[in-house]
């Protein structure tokens, strides 16, 4: 039964955020979302999210944090920067220092003009490539101090925290979503829709979560 209350999704138009959104959709009366220009590799990204939003009939902010690519320039920002894996223990070129911790604030402050008290993200620490702010441990205590600084009672949800890229296609057809994200959504570094360039360390984990679902469902159903 859905909650007869407001949620707010930080919402990037790729899988994991979609994915979110079919989620909110079913639990809560009403979505809003998200999204934020950080001067991001590719403008394609903001474009997929409008076209969504506007797809699902959802109001869309689009908010400006153009600070952060002058603060901390990473493989996302900076297109002479190449994208890559972490090596020896390093983090992968495209981690953006502070971002999730930008975001889940302007996003709970957004919330309180709006009056939701529900905030949605897709990070997760199964499938997350070593980034600190993509941690459970880092989410409790955000919320934390979210509501000891707006006095507030707002409830980050995040639905792929333990799921890995295989699960998260589980979800998105349990929530009859599945051919909406494979098709609609954006996870590729280089822009590419859909399935992606298949080069980037982000599609080849998506590709490889989607291979293994649906492997798992053609058993299933053999």
């Amino acid at each position: 039964m859905k909650q007869r209350e407001k949620a707010v999704v930080v919402f990037s138009g790729g899988q994991d955020s979609t994915t979110c959104t079919f989620w909110a959709l079913k639990h809560y009366e009403e979505v809003e979302l998200v999204t934020f220009d950080y001067n991001q590799r590719h403008n394609e990204e903001l474009d997929v999210a409008r076209e969504i939003a506007d797809d699902l009939g959802l109001k869309h902010h689009v908010l400006d944090m153009s600070l952060i690519s002058q603060l901390a320039p990473n493989a996302l920002t900076d297109e002479s920067i190449e994208v890559k894996d972490g090596e020896d223990g390093e983090l992968p070129s495209t981690f953006v220092p502070g971002r999730n911790l930008l975001f889940l604030s302007f996003a709970s402050i957004l919330a309180k003009q709006i009056g939701a008290r529900h905030i949605v993200t897709g990070v997760c620490e199964t499938d997350f490539s070593g980034y600190p702010d993509c941690r459970d441990v880092f989410i409790k205590s955000m919320n934390v101090t979210l509501n000891l600084s707006m006095d507030e009672t707002f409830v980050v949800h995040t639905p792929l925290m333990w799921l890995d890229k295989k699960e998260t296609w589980q979800l998105a057809d349990e929530l009859d979503a599945f051919e909406y994200v494979r098709d609609r959504t954006l996870t590729c570094y280089h822009g590419v829709r859909g399935y992606g360039c298949g080069e980037c360390p982000s599609c080849r984990l998506r590709q490889n979560g989607l291979d293994a679902y649906l492997a798992e469902r053609q058993e299933e159903h053999a």
